[in-house]
């Protein structure tokens, strides 16, 4: 028995030190297949550091448990600025045997917590969360083919989430706060169930704009049966609450294919009205628990159909409300008569065919009846027939819903009416009205009211004719704390408007904001205005200003703007604007640009064209003066506010279109990335998509910049520039601790002591990253050393080697100029000579933007200097039995390899003085190759451009012949209608005279 507990004992201390020893036998085998597996299949950044990935065989035993802190996915192109997930910690449970046999590692489960995951969709259609590389070369997986990774997932966590979903394209928005997920399921087996629950605050959904949802809490538990198989998803047990709104799901998804099938309906699982009132915005607070209510309701629909990039399914819903109430215990009176009787329907899944019916829809708000009525076939065109009628006294409204810490009086009247259709060229008949008389707002945050607020408003159309609707706010009045504001609006025809418009008075930001308050915004400031205008768009669009009436003033006095869109904030301190038909003055504009002091005078023009018409550029010429302008700040994360990492930073940053402006700059320091530019002043030019810099000049490093080029954004996929550079006296060593270019174009600058001035000129184009893209590279200049101490450098150490000269190992350059070219993204060095000593050195050659090295370096040497290793070499190389005999002797070397592992050879040598000659003619055959190189890759690209053109030239040319065609069949139906309708006409006159003929 003994034997048994000591061998036993000797048993469990094995398999804890094997487990102890685990993380260390197996980090390096995961770190290198996660790293190759992230390199060929994601096409993003994704960052981590290895000391913060984490292998223990304890924490999810008997599965082998792979961490990773801090893992952060920032997207490419697009989406450089926005982080696609932020994983504080990530965490996987590995199938420990499949670790050991260390082909394919099985993934058993996956936790996440606190992630922070934003999947964003442009307007094109394309999404962040599309980062996985295609295999475009890839041909039928063989049935063997061995993939490093396993999904054999039995069980998934997510604790503390924050998701954030936003799709441009549609438009729809939604955000979720605190979620946590927990699903369990066997992805080894083709046939199971999964089943998932999940809760989350803060749940909102916005669809263009509007908030259907608002801070809903959401709890769902779903089981679905999964059959792998045929790519069938079938909903089974299934509970979804929003607040206390509960439906569940009945039907299947499948996925054959890139479509899904959807086949589903959906039906509210409690009759009760108190049900679907928790989901209405503003109602869900802690009071809900004591509100009384009555009623039921009916809750159900479906979605039916194919899903995929270019079909919807079909969709519609019920909702019947009868004969509700609610009641709120601390108010005094209730919303009774509640009932709405309305569907959605869509059969076919083409937006454009959704028709909404609201058969009824009316509630008593105290004794404030509102009722409407609507019916909506097709959204473009859209045919309306409906009506809204309601006259709310405000403060008998407080008494049946409560509105916090705020006090309302006043008469809202609106009766509208709307018959016909919407479309771009029509309009329904439209009678409305909407006047506020009396209106009062108090608010506890605030202790003077909005008094004496008063609008009288309407909207007509009576012939459903575009150009007869007609917007009048005749007139809207309001004092805040004994401050008066007034104003009026007139539009005719909106499609081309005709307007007439003032306003005058104090708009107080602060107080405002204190009465109703921004949420994630920070708005304050006063603005005192007196403006009007008067005129027609088409005028504007013709550039007819002088048909236009504008004038008037404006004071602006500590505006303050600041949101979670712009966390850096900004602020006019003070402003004076003064506004005539062609222009807006802009005198004595003090501020800050996040901590960043501004003040700029100036004019804007076209002010009009720019917000009314098409495509007409705003126009401008400013003169702006900082003490201290922080770049650096503006460089933060969408997500969090935080400045972006270094390596996270960039993304082609374009040039806002229709803008034609011109600032003149003066700066006493501007800070960007590491670098502080004292001094600066210049011109900076935006147009047609293009900025140029036009002498900007600095004072950085020590030396004086002055800087000419420009930004060119008309094709964002090639963004190109020019960059002219004349520099006096700067650093060799911080030119090439600052600026990657000199990094990579000229890395010998590293082993430099001393100052150089250059003036040199190139372009190309910028990466996404906003880096030259340095094979783009061409440009030429002159560069003058004015002094370089080189000292003990493993080139010149090199040299010094193979020619036994100790003269090469240290001196110095002084107030030696060459000429370079940039050829190919090769920096090319025209041969230039100086002396060490009694040596006289020529040097020329390339360096490549991937560190290669290939120069020429001759040196003409007393032959005295030459030791009796290097004579009988020479006698070969030269041809001269004696060479003692000759009084100096020229050594041809090349120089290869890179700078930190050059290769040194001697490769000719001659009795004659033609060390200039043999360096040039090396590098000129250099520079010709360079250049053949590059004008095919330009040819390619001007083949390439060409065939883009003629793609986008046949495709118009194809539009065009649709659109012709189009026209003539329609204009032959108008023909055939006309005709039609006139032939009936004919024969309608002649009926008369038929049937008299009859009588007689």
């Amino acid at each position: 028995m003994k034997k048994v507990f000591i061998g036993f004992t000797i048993f469990i201390v094995v398999l804890l030190a094997a487990a102890a020893l685990a993380p260390y036998l197996f980090k390096d085998k995961i770190k290198q297949v996660l790293d190759k597996q992230i390199a060929k299949n994601v096409n993003a950044k994704v960052l981590y550091q290895t000391d913060k990935v984490n292998v223990s065989l304890f924490r999810d035993f008997p599965n082998l448990a792979l961490s990773i802190d801090d893992l952060t996915i920032i997207g490419q192109d697009s989406f450089q600025r926005d982080t696609l997930a932020a994983l504080p910690n990530f965490s996987l449970g590995l199938d420990l045997m499949s670790v050991i046999a260390g082909d394919r590692l099985k993934i058993r489960s996956v936790k996440l917590q606190d992630p922070r995951l934003k999947i964003k969709v442009l307007k094109s259609g394309r999404a962040n969360w599309d980062i996985f590389i295609a295999d475009t070369t890839a041909t039928e997986t063989p049935a063997d083919t061995v993939n490093e990774f396993k999904m054999a997932i039995k069980g998934w966590e997510i604790n503390n989430g924050t998701l954030v979903y936003e799709d441009l394209s549609i438009p729809f928005r939604t955000k979720a706060f605190h979620v946590n997920h927990t699903g369990s399921g066997d992805f080894e087996q083709n046939v199971f169930d999964m089943k998932s629950r999940t809760t989350a605050d803060g749940f909102t959904f916005n669809f263009d704009g509007m908030d259907y949802l608002d801070s809903t809490q959401l709890d769902a538990d779903i089981t679905l049966a999964m059959d792998l198989n045929q790519s069938k998803y079938t909903f089974k047990e299934n509970s979804i609450k929003l607040n206390e709104f509960g439906f569940g799901f009945d039907g299947s998804l499948a996925m054959p294919s890139e479509d899904i099938n959807m086949d589903l309906t959906f039906k509210a699982a409690d009759t009760d009205f108190r049900s679907i009132l928790s989901v209405v915005p503003g109602i869900f607070t802690e009071k809900f628990k004591n509100i009384k209510t009555e009623g039921k309701v009916a809750f159900n629909g479906y979605v039916k159909g194919t899903f995929n990039d270019t079909s919807l399914p079909g969709f519609g819903t019920d909702l019947k409300v009868t004969n509700a109430m609610f009641k709120y215990p601390d108010l005094p009176q209730a919303a009774t008569n509640i009932n709405i009787d309305m569907n959605v329907d869509n059969k076919d899944g083409v937006i454009n065919n959704t028709n909404i019916l609201i058969r009824q829809m009316h509630l008593d708000l105290g004794k404030n009846p509102v009722d409407a009525k609507a019916s909506i076939q097709g959204l473009e065109p859209m045919k309306v027939d409906g009506n809204v009628k309601a006259r709310v006294d405000l403060a008998e409204m407080t008494k049946v819903f409560p509105i916090a810490d705020m006090t309302l009086r006043g008469l809202l009247a609106v009766d509208a009416v709307a018959k016909g259709t919407y479309s771009k060229t029509q309009m329904p008949v439209v009678n409305a009205k909407m006047n506020l008389t009396n209106g009062f707002v108090k608010a506890k945050q605030f202790p003077a009211p909005i008094q004496n607020l008063n609008m009288v408003s309407t909207i007509t159309n009576t012939t459903g004719n575009t150009d007869d609707t007609k917007v009048l706010i005749e007139r809207f009045n309001m004092l805040l704390d004994g401050e008066p504001l007034e104003g009026r609006v007139f539009v005719q025809n909106l499609d081309k408007p005709a307007f007439d418009a003032r306003i005058k008075g104090i708009l107080d930001l602060t107080k405002i904001t204190k009465i109703f308050p921004l949420e994630g915004m920070t708005l304050a400031g006063r603005i005192n205005a007196d403006v009007s205008t008067k005129g027609k768009m088409t005028d504007i669009d013709a550039g007819k200003y002088a048909n236009i009436t504008s004038s008037g003033n404006m004071q602006v006095t500590n505006l303050t703007y600041k949101s979670t869109d712009l966390p850096q904030g900004m602020k006019i301190t003070s402003a004076n604007t003064v506004f005539n038909n062609e222009k807006i003055e802009v005198r004595d504009m003090k501020g800050f640009v996040g901590k960043s002091d501004v003040q700029v005078n100036g004019s804007v023009s076209n002010y009009m064209g720019y917000l009314f018409g098409k495509n007409q550029p705003l126009r401008g010429n400013f003169n702006m003066a900082s003490t201290r302008f922080d770049v650096n700040e503006w460089m933060v994360d969408e997500m969090s506010g935080e400045p972006v990492p270094e390596e996270a930073a960039g993304g082609v940053i374009p040039v806002p279109e229709n803008l034609d402006f011109v600032l003149n700059t003066t700066t006493n320091q501007v800070v960007y990335d590491n670098l502080k530019l004292n001094d600066l002043k210049g011109t900076i030019t935006l147009r047609d998509q293009v900025a140029k810099l036009d002498q900007v000049a600095f004072n950085t490093l020590g030396g004086f910049f002055v800087t000419t080029g420009s930004y060119n954004t008309q094709n964002l996929q090639h963004p190109a520039f020019t960059f002219g550079l004349n520099i006096k006296n700067l650093d060799f060593k911080s030119a090439y601790n600052t600026f990657n270019t000199i990094k990579a174009l000229a890395p010998i600058a590293q082993f430099l002591d001393g100052k150089f001035s250059t003036n040199f000129n190139f372009n190309g184009e910028l990466s996404p990253d906003m880096m030259p893209v340095y094979s783009t590279l061409t440009g030429k200049g002159l560069i003058e050393v004015v002094k370089a101490v080189v000292n003990d450098n493993v080139i010149i150490n090199r040299i010094s080697e193979v020619t036994n000269f100790k003269d090469l190992k240290n001196f110095t350059i002084e107030n030696k100029a060459f000429s370079a070219e940039i050829v190919g993204g090769n920096l090319v060095v025209k041969p230039f000579d100086f002396n060490v000593g009694n040596i006289k050195t020529t040097i020329g050659g390339t360096n490549s933007f991937n560190g290669g090295l290939t120069y020429a370096v001759a040196l003409d040497v007393p032959t005295g200097k030459v030791g009796n290793a290097l004579n009988a070499k020479l006698t070969s190389l030269t041809g001269v039995k004696d060479i003692k005999g000759t009084e100096r002797v020229t050594m041809n070397l090349n120089v290869g390899g890179t700078v930190t592992n050059p290769k040194v050879s001697l490769s000719t040598a001659s009795a004659k003085s033609q060390a200039k000659q043999v360096v040039q003619s090396i590098v000129q055959d250099k520079v010709d190759v360079a250049k053949a190189r590059l004008e095919q890759e330009k040819q390619k690209a001007q083949d390439s451009l060409k065939a883009e053109l003629d793609r986008k030239r046949i495709e118009a040319e194809a539009k065009a012949k649709a659109e012709i065609a189009k026209r003539t069949q329609q204009a032959e139906q108008k023909l055939k209608q006309q005709a039609s309708e006139k032939l009936n006409n004919l024969f309608n006159k002649r009926k008369p005279a038929t049937d008299t003929a009859k009588r007689n």
